[in-house]
């Protein structure tokens, strides 16, 4: 674990200098000196195992593979997901793989019989997403996440790290990276792909929130189809979550 956090007394702050610190280091560099920067504190990595998450993961197992790795499972992800995930640990052998769910006691109260995400996708997104999420991070100073900026429009001006309110920082080390970057590192380290991709699924959520998306539409098109929604509200950016209204139903 890193040392103790002692230069700086804000998140923001340490955000600034760690920009500045790393700014044209590579990925790989960046990954690096964010599991041994004491800026950073203590850190885990956050990964949906989903379309290109296996180049985040490799790195991450090469650099650390006792990382602790977060999982969020909805309960609502393609079986594919599921068995990919547990493919996938056991390839790059993730030494602290943690699978987190949504409280059973909260799930009974709000979404009893599994149909939240139909009238309420964000609601539904916070009660088996957000809120499991934050309390899995309570204990860490910063997380590492696999966002980049062609992903979407949101993400655009994305750096390699970013300060999530005044709680934690996250770590974007493919932020700078294209599609292609993506597909070469997988081909060169010759890491399994998601089965979905190949039937279309360019980005992969939950399966009821999810369709395929038809050749050049955006890749994050097939996330709830229909919906003034682009993101789940895990991430956030300069203390607000980033999530459109959602459609109201007719």
């Amino acid at each position: 674990m890193p040392p103790e956090i002692a230069h700086f007394s804000n998140v923001s702050t340490r955000v600034a200098a760690l920009n500045t610190r790393y700014r044209h280091h590579s990925a790989i560099s960046v990954l690096e000196h964010a599991l041994a920067d004491s800026d950073t504190g203590s850190v885990a990595m956050v990964s949906s195992f989903g379309a290109d998450s296996v180049v985040l993961l490799h790195m991450v197992a090469l650099v650390d593979s006792n990382t602790p790795v977060l999982f969020l499972d909805t309960e609502m992800l393609f079986a594919e997901t599921l068995q990919y995930q547990r493919a996938v640990a056991d390839h790059l052998g993730l030494g602290d793989l943690r699978v987190i769910r949504a409280s059973r006691t909260r799930l009974a109260a709000h979404d009893p019989e599994g149909m939240l995400h139909r009238d309420n996708p964000d609601a539904c997104c916070a009660l088996r997403k957000t809120e499991p999420l934050a309390h899995a991070l309570a204990p860490f100073d910063a997380w590492i996440t696999g966002r980049k900026r062609f992903q979407s429009g949101s993400r655009a001006a994305l750096e390699f790290f970013e300060a999530e309110e005044d709680t934690r920082i996250k770590i974007n080390p493919l932020a700078h990276w294209a599609r292609e970057d993506v597909t070469e590192y997988m081909i060169n380290n010759r890491l399994p792909r998601h089965p979905l991709v190949a039937q279309g699924y360019p980005s992969i959520g939950c399966a009821p929130c999810t369709t395929p998306v038809a050749p050049g539409e955006d890749p994050r098109a097939g996330r709830w189809r229909g919906a003034a929604k682009d993101e789940c509200g895990i991430h956030i950016v300069d203390g607000r979550i980033m999530r459109a209204p959602v459609r109201q139903a007719s």
